[in-house]
């Protein structure tokens, strides 16, 4: 072995020792890392905190200031329907998953009429969605509004493997149809929906709150399976 090729094993090898022992490096064990998906903290007063925000407490603010400035913020609604006040972010990172998130504002009917009203744009989403955007005013009254429900979206595609190993087994499992299935814990407040020809989605509400999003789903679904 010549010199300059031990030099260059040798530095490698040191540099590698630095970053197994630095505390953020990236030899870090998964379960150090906080903010995944996957870690639900439920709370005595039947909420519960996920990326670091307590669902009906925490508000869109908190979550600019965790999650960062590039966030979107309007009433969406679809034709005939009053809509909801929502902040979208196109990419975020909970714990070391990558994924899009969506946060919906907890308002009453009449506040997001009045949002609506005062609009400075309407920008259409798609055939009957609708996103209207806020007056700076509005969007300053609106940062301060609690969070009722998260939706996230992972980049990376979930397996009913995955999903069973990190989240465990659901309370209930719900097929929608051939490609579509829900699993449900609702002491934790999320649905989980494996999709096997789309984006898998992860909606989270406080556990006191999950029949808002049991119910809908009695209509729709194929097939029940209790685990």
């Amino acid at each position: 072995m010549n010199k300059s090729l031990a030099i260059i094993i040798l530095t490698v090898i040191a540099i590698a020792a630095f970053l197994s022992q630095r505390p953020g490096g990236d030899q870090q064990p998964v379960s150090a890392i906080e903010g995944l998906p996957w870690q639900i903290e439920t709370l005595a007063n039947g909420s519960a905190r996920v990326f670091g925000l307590e669902l009906g407490s925490s508000t869109l603010d908190d979550a600019r200031e965790r999650f960062g400035d590039d966030m979107k913020v309007g009433i969406v609604a679809a034709q005939g329907e009053d809509g909801a006040l929502e902040a979208y972010y196109n990419n975020v990172t909970a714990g070391v998953i990558v994924g899009k998130l969506i946060l919906v504002a907890a308002l009453d009917k009449a506040t997001l009429i009045g949002l609506r009203e005062r609009a400075t744009q309407r920008v259409h989403m798609n055939d009957a969605t609708y996103r209207y955007l806020l007056n700076n005013d509005d969007l300053l009254q609106s940062l301060r509004a609690p969070i009722a429900t998260i939706a996230f979206i992972p980049v990376t595609d979930l397996d009913t493997e995955t999903v069973l190993k990190r989240f465990g087994q659901p309370q209930e499992r719900l097929r929608i149809n051939e490609h579509v299935e829900h699993f449900l814990y609702p002491d934790r407040g999320l649905d989980l929906i494996l999709d096997d020809n789309g984006k898998e989605v992860l909606q989270y509400v406080a556990p006191r709150d999950f029949a808002r999003l049991r119910e809908p789903l009695h209509d729709s679904r194929e097939s029940p399976r209790k685990e």
